[in-house]
């Protein structure tokens, strides 16, 4: 058993084999008990506290992605942190975005008025990047089908001609080895592989965000926010708490103790863990004659053509997902060998 599992052993006991962590990851035990003790506590008439474990939460984040806390801000999705990104740009402004990303990152981008929104295949974004590109925004690692972008060559591309940088690391954070403060804003949600509750959703921005305003700014956006209650907020927060969003203190229980456990583990190790379960399922793929989506070192596998079999997999306890007509299988801390091989099994191999 690999370090990872070994730690991660008496964190998860899962009823079913969960293949299924790029839509959902589950929720760590020692998380789903603190979630429990503070909806006792909050029926009981003592809720706790509204920022401690959102704080908590964000402070582990900018750990595990390399960045100062002070420039991680915190809300509830991907899509509404975009939306401020999106807003922040000048009429008439080109965004480069990748062929098929994810909706949440890209569709702020669309609905925006006086935007040109551009798209290319995602392996040639960066020789796509031009001088009147003024952001590029891609996802670290597709949804879709597990196909990692080359983040390199588009930081690269951008500052050669003074692009912002905008990256989607939902399905990466927590995994992939992930420096946030190498763009210049990133997103992520939690639910997936950081194993939070649904309802965390985390924005990194740079020292000095330039452009990007607080138009969700309400009393927890101020500097002291329980004196910023009543009235325009004359003191916003002087880092990117200025960002964040109302927090809903039981899902952030959750996610303190899950982030918690992901730093103990260490990124490291949990990705090495994942991608050589990922690597095991395309080696049995290919044995048995199937053609995954071609995604090196990614811990999601995406074969076309059988995303159908998703239901009558699930009737036989494993959970996998039907993307864009593919069975798209993801793996993480609480899959094992064994469930690999169930899988292949299951399919025919």
């Amino acid at each position: 058993m690999d370090l990872a599992r070994s730690l991660a052993e008496d964190e998860f006991k899962p009823s079913l084999t969960h293949l299924a962590t790029a839509s959902t990851g589950l929720l760590p035990l020692s998380a789903a008990r603190a979630v429990h003790e503070a909806v006792d506590a909050a029926a009981a008439g003592t809720p706790p506290d509204i920022f401690g474990a959102r704080d908590a939460a964000r402070a582990s984040f900018a750990r595990l992605v390399g960045v100062p806390a002070t420039r991680v801000a915190t809300g509830s999705s991907v899509a509404t942190f975009t939306g401020l990104v999106a807003a922040a740009l000048p009429d008439g402004a080109e965004v480069l975005t990748a062929d098929g990303d994810f909706s949440s990152l890209v569709n702020p981008f669309h609905v925006r008025p006086g935007l040109t929104v551009r798209t290319v295949p995602l392996e040639r974004i960066a020789e796509h990047v031009t001088e009147a590109t003024a952001l590029v925004a891609v996802s670290a690692v597709q949804s879709a089908d597990g196909r990692r972008a080359d983040l390199a060559a588009v930081r690269e591309a951008a500052r050669a001609h003074g692009a912002r940088t905008l990256v989607d690391a939902s399905q990466a954070a927590g995994w992939d080895t992930f420096e946030a403060g190498a763009y210049d804003y990133t997103v992520a949600v939690g639910f997936k592989w950081l194993l939070a509750p649904k309802g965390t959703a985390f924005l990194t921005v740079p020292e000095e965000p330039g452009a990007l305003s607080p138009l969700l700014a309400g009393w927890v956006a101020g500097d002291s926010p329980f004196d910023s209650c009543y009235g325009p907020v004359t003191d916003l927060a002087p880092d990117a708490r200025r960002y964040d969003e109302s927090p809903a203190p039981l899902v952030w229980t959750g996610a303190q103790h899950a982030l918690a456990l992901l730093e103990r583990i260490g990124t490291e190790a949990v990705g090495a863990h994942d991608v050589a379960l990922a690597e095991r399922f395309r080696e049995r793929l290919t044995r048995a004659g199937h053609a995954p989506v071609p995604a090196p070192g990614s811990a999601i596998v995406s074969v076309p053509g059988l995303g159908e079999r998703a239901a009558a997999l699930a009737e036989q306890g494993i959970t996998v997902s039907d993307r864009a007509g593919m069975l798209r299988a993801a793996f993480h801390l609480y899959n094992t060998e064994s469930d690999v091989d169930r899988l292949v099994a299951a399919l025919g191999g």
